[in-house]
């Protein structure tokens, strides 16, 4: 019996000892990590003293009821040893979630300074598989340390991964293509593009899927697989649209007016804002009209500013051929029709 409380009460020393050490550990700690974050520019380093400085307590806590329960039951008691792998369990779990704390912050600090909001969204996408498999390693940690046979678990997880291979097989491919869209970056959200007869602009890329707001104005969900695998025309990224044209006059043109189309083409193209003279040529000679080739640039993405430019530079065409008499050929038929006079 006197030993009985002898133990008991070493039990509750090695406890109180235990406790108090931890607190008085918390605080040393704060000041010293205190003291060297003062040094450094960043953060991140005060992120991390902060995780540590927050675990010491509950973990010298856990440690000390551990080792006191430990000590005054000796001999293996089947409730005890549960107790016992229970609090490691709860050690295990606030170590794992410091840990998934430090991992994130730590690849969120590094995005932050590529400045990319497609590398940010990919990052948060991994969050979930980076706690996954600190969760899974600690698992597997903490089975092998409270004594479990891990032959049986690895054949188990080996069928179950490969099952879960072929079940998850599109899924985590359209994963890896998503992953391969905000990396190669053949468009991004909020341009405008043109995939397997689909047009329009990119509202949101998914893990699986991309949403796509067509001209007609319905939403458009395409897998990203189709996308990567597929011809992609980004309008958004065009610094500039070259436009070719094909103008027709009549035969009857006289040639001084020939030679002074290109000169009146010209200058409507250098007047008309946000457009660009590139060249006007006589061509050839076709059917029913003498054809020039006008070609110019609109050194702008956006594709309603094209189409104004354009609408302008049509209309000074017509009124300036007006005003100079020069007539659009349209298709016309002249038919030759001998008469045979009777001898």
């Amino acid at each position: 019996m006197k030993l009985v409380t002898e133990n008991f009460l070493l039990a509750i020393s090695i406890f109180f000892i235990g406790t108090l050490l931890s607190i008085i550990l918390s605080k040393v700690s704060k000041i010293f990590f205190k003291k060297i974050s003062k040094r450094t520019k960043t953060n991140f380093d005060d992120f991390i003293f902060e995780v540590i400085s927050g675990i010491i307590k509950p973990i010298g806590f856990l440690l000390s009821f551990y080792f006191s329960i430990d000590y005054f039951f000796a001999d293996e008691i089947t409730f005890i040893s549960v107790l016992l792998n229970i609090l490691k369990l709860f050690i295990l779990i606030i170590i794992i979630k410091a840990l998934n704390k430090v991992l994130i912050r730590s690849l969120r600090e590094t995005t932050s300074k590529i400045n990319d909001s497609s590398i940010s969204s990919m990052v948060s996408s991994l969050t979930p598989l980076i706690k996954a498999l600190t969760w899974t390693i600690g698992s597997i940690f903490f089975l092998q340390n409270i004594g479990v046979q891990m032959t049986a678990i690895w054949a188990l997880l080996s069928a179950g991964g490969i099952g879960a291979g072929l079940a998850l097989k599109d899924p985590v491919q359209e994963f890896f293509e998503y992953i391969t869209i905000l990396l190669d970056k053949p468009f991004q959200k909020g341009e405008f593009i043109k995939s397997d007869g689909v047009l329009g602009m990119v509202e949101r890329v998914g893990v699986r899927s991309s949403r796509i707001r067509s001209i007609n104005g319905e939403v458009i969900v395409m897998s990203n697989s189709a996308l990567t695998n597929g011809i992609i025309s980004n309008y958004a990224q065009m610094e500039k649209r070259r436009l070719v044209h094909k103008l027709g006059v009549v035969y009857e043109t006289s040639p001084k007016l020939m030679k002074l189309i290109p000169i009146i083409i010209k200058k409507i193209v250098e007047d008309t804002k946000d457009a660009s003279f590139d060249r006007c040529h006589f061509t050839d000679f076709g059917d029913f009209s003498l054809n020039f080739e006008l070609v110019y640039y609109i050194p702008t993405n956006n594709y309603l500013a094209a189409m104004e430019a354009q609408q302008s530079i049509n209309l000074r065409i017509i009124e300036e051929f007006a005003v100079n008499s020069i007539e659009f050929a349209f298709p016309t038929q002249t038919l030759n029709i001998e008469s045979n006079k009777a001898k």
